[in-house]
Parts: C-alpha cells; sequence; structure tokens
C-alpha cells in the first residue's frame, strides 16, 4: 500500500493501482480479494516490434518481473524469458483475458 494524503492507494506486486485514494481498511480488504492468483494466469507482454506474445508470470521482486514464453507445461521447450520493468506498464504486460 502506498500512503497519499489523507489515505492509501492497494498496489498488486506487479507495482500496478488498484484502488483511488481510500482508508487503509479498504485498501488491504482489496488486496486480500485480489490474492496471488493472478500472478499464474497467462498474460501477452509486447515485443519490441509490437506484437504481442503470450507468457507466464515467473519470477517478481520489487525491481524487476521477468516473464517466460508460454511453454504449456512442456518439460524439454527451451526456456524463453524476458525482463520487465517494476512497476510493469499496461502497455506492456497484460493480462490474457483483454
Amino acid at each position: 500500500m502506498k500512503p497519499l494524503d489523507d489515505g492509501f492507494i492497494a498496489i498488486d506486486l506487479l507495482g500496478r493501482p488498484r484502488t483511488g485514494v481510500v482508508d487503509w481498511i479498504t485498501a488491504e480488504e482489496t488486496l486480500d480479494e485480489l490474492g496471488l492468483g493472478y500472478l499464474a494466469d497467462p498474460h501477452e507482454l509486447r515485443l519490441e516490434d509490437g506484437s504481442w506474445l503470450r507468457v507466464r508470470i515467473a519470477e517478481v521482486s520489487p525491481s524487476a518481473i521477468r516473464v517466460k514464453k508460454e511453454d504449456w507445461g512442456d518439460m524439454n521447450a527451451t526456456q524463453v524469458s524476458y525482463p520487465v520493468a517494476f512497476p510493469v506498464a499496461e502497455d506492456q504486460l497484460r493480462p490474457l483475458s483483454r
């Protein structure tokens, strides 16, 4: 949560704001309801050529996010990963369900 003015903004683990300025309890409840499941969902990464690639989030830290090309669980697939700056920009990494 990020303090702002007389309240707080709920920020998810990808660095995206999930609320406007709200009280502490509302921000905490928003993050509790959000959970961690969204990190396991498929996402799309915008590549340098402007195309979108289906990816999965492999690692999240306060300094960076690393995603890997979707391999549908293939144990023999070559791991192709991409760094994503933290906080994530909506035009760079987005949930696949759009």
